[in-house]
């Protein structure tokens, strides 16, 4: 007998339910209803075994289509191409199929937003709210909040609360709606375990002009002693907004078009005036503070310390080892620290043919050994109290060829001119990326993702407004925690990325980047020859000064490895 896939059941299920409905199709995101990047239910991978951290799917009665960014279309077509055809975002989007126009199209109101589905469709189909019920299982376990002093955040809730109710008062809003957990967890200095690699809590939260804080939290998260710290807030149930909203006085409401669902939207518009505005929040924890600075720093030292602990033990490894094997050592040598709690994503690590693929997870049928001519790409990071990290290394333990060592450092070139830019010329992130790919385009290569995204503190390891990449104008502000993180590509044959994370700090009154991440780059896949002075003093300078933070903690062949790439 033939067993059918998990995959198969579930997209004959939507079929059979879009014929019920009387439905053309069917769309499925990646997202849960609080729009999380990372969340412990994952719809579209059961429907797809497409596990990237973005992407959605629309079923058709006769075609299955897989929407996906540059980062993600190798991933995507070896995942799911059989059963689904791959299209790239911002390319296509489900507007520009063929007969899509005036079609019936079905989907869940709690996780979409108006932005979101008018970005999809445009006015050319009619979209029908309907909820397919994944039926997925509930966890038995309860993870408590637990809530940060002002010794690790370095602003109290109290005055974080304050910047947002002048927002309000400023811009006449009675009401403000805040939708994002993120932000939710940034304002109240709390955070939880209800996501795999953030340190979150799932939570809204209304705040009025009245002084009067309504937080929507699953009840059993919230112990005695956290309720004493939210003593301020009227604590009530993840499904209480209409009962909330329906004992208010009239008055202009504030949403995050990013965030709040369609379905939360129009509750909310059947009694208030909507004001739309982009959740202060975002800014407000992008820019962080001199305490959340010196906070990651530390966490960087240790994080610093683990990975080059593995990068020596990787290139002095004498026996046959595979890419499970490898995300296993890495994530044992992170274990070392006290302070260490978990992943801050999936580590990659992609060797030859695997690397080409930019967010690549290993699994019991792709994981590769490695070959002595092979080049590896790990793409990792970690939670620690009290930080989050996120670096790449490419590194090898054999003889690689004058190409890969060519487009390596054409890479690394990139990588110098984002931390060494003139940030009062290039302020902004689509001007700082265009120097991270001028050398690779000189001989007409590039890469299909950004070149950096921002870095929460304690919280997402993606964050906005802050990035580097060809579409954001965000100006680049002192406090900002961005990464750096240029690469190249080359389908089937390997994957190069170089990434630190980096800061804004200010020097004699000018905006200047600083490294987060100290951690060895790899000196025998670089063509010296190819590199300015300028570019070889940076590295010079960078190795000395991971040397100088990291030394003390490594043994005496450690030390004599690392102070061996110096040159």
């Amino acid at each position: 007998m033939v067993k059918i896939s998990e995959e198969i059941k579930v997209i004959k299920k939507i079929k059979k339910f879009i014929n019920l409905k009387n439905l053309d199709g069917y769309i499925i995101p990646k997202n849960d209803n609080y729009f999380t990047e990372y969340s412990k239910t994952n719809n579209l991978a059961r429907l797809t075994k497409f596990t990237g951290s973005a992407g959605f799917a629309l079923i058709l009665k006769n075609k299955n289509y897989l929407f996906v960014d540059g980062r993600y279309t190798l991933q995507a077509q070896r995942q799911s191409g059989n059963k689904f055809k791959i299209l790239q975002i911002p390319y296509f989007f489900p507007k520009d199929l063929e007969n899509i126009e005036n079609c019936n199209i079905g989907f869940d109101p709690k996780l979409f937003t108006e932005k979101t589905i008018k970005n999809y469709f445009g006015n050319l189909i009619n979209l029908i709210p309907e909820e397919f019920n994944f039926k997925n299982k509930l966890e038995r376990k309860v993870n408590k909040v637990f809530g940060l002093n002002k010794l690790v955040t370095g602003e109290s809730s109290i005055s974080k609360i304050n910047k947002v109710k002048k927002f309000m008062h400023k811009n006449k809003i009675n009401y403000m709606y805040i939708s994002a957990s993120e932000n939710v967890n940034w304002l109240l200095n709390i955070r939880g375990k209800d996501l795999p690699n953030s340190p979150l809590v799932n939570s809204k939260l209304l705040i009025s002009d009245k002084n009067k804080l309504y937080l929507f939290i699953d009840l059993r998260k919230i112990s005695k002693q956290m309720k004493r710290y939210l003593k301020n807030f009227i604590l009530l149930g993840e499904k209480n907004l209409l009962k909330v909203l329906s004992n208010l006085k009239n008055g202009s409401f504030s949403i995050d078009k990013h965030t709040c669902s369609i379905f939360e939207e129009k509750i909310i518009y059947s009694k208030f005036d909507i004001k739309n505005f982009n959740d202060p929040i975002y800014e407000l924890k992008s820019i962080k503070n001199k305490i959340e600075i010196q906070n990651t720093k530390e966490a960087h030292i240790e994080d610093g310390v683990a990975l080059t602990k593995f990068l020596y033990w990787f290139k002095n490894n004498k026996k046959k080892i595979t890419e499970k094997k490898i995300e296993t050592k890495l994530e044992r040598f992170r274990k070392k620290s006290n302070n260490y709690l978990y992943p801050s994503f999936d580590t990659i690590a992609g060797s030859g043919p695997n690397g080409a693929i930019i967010h690549y997870k290993s699994n019991n049928q792709t994981n590769r050994n490695l070959k002595k001519n092979d080049i590896l790409l790990i793409d990792s990071g970690g939670q620690y109290k009290w930080g989050t990290t996120d670096v790449t290394r490419t590194t090898c333990y054999g003889e690689v060829s004058n190409d890969i060592k060519n487009n390596f450092t054409r890479v690394l070139k990139g990588h110098i001119a984002v931390i060494e830019c003139d940030l009062s010329k290039n302020n902004t992130g689509n001007l700082i990326d265009k120097l991270a790919r001028k050398s690779l385009k000189k001989v007409g290569l590039d890469y299909s993702h950004g070149t950096g995204h921002g870095v929460g503190f304690f919280l997402n390891v993606h964050e906005g407004p802050q990035g580097i990449s060809k579409y954001n104008n965000t100006k680049i502000k002192k406090g900002m925690i961005i990464s750096n993180e240029p690469g190249y590509y080359l389908n089937n044959k390997y994957g190069i990325r170089i990434e630190n994370l980096i800061y804004v700090d200010e020097n004699k009154g000018r905006l200047v980047f600083k490294n987060l991440t100290y951690a060895p780059i790899d000196t025998d896949l670089i063509n010296f020859k190819i590199l300015t002075k300028k570019e070889k003093d940076y590295l010079f300078n960078y190795h000395l000064e991971v040397y100088t933070k990291i030394s003390n903690y490594l043994n005496n062949y450690e030390k004599k490895w690392l102070i061996n790439l110096i040159k």
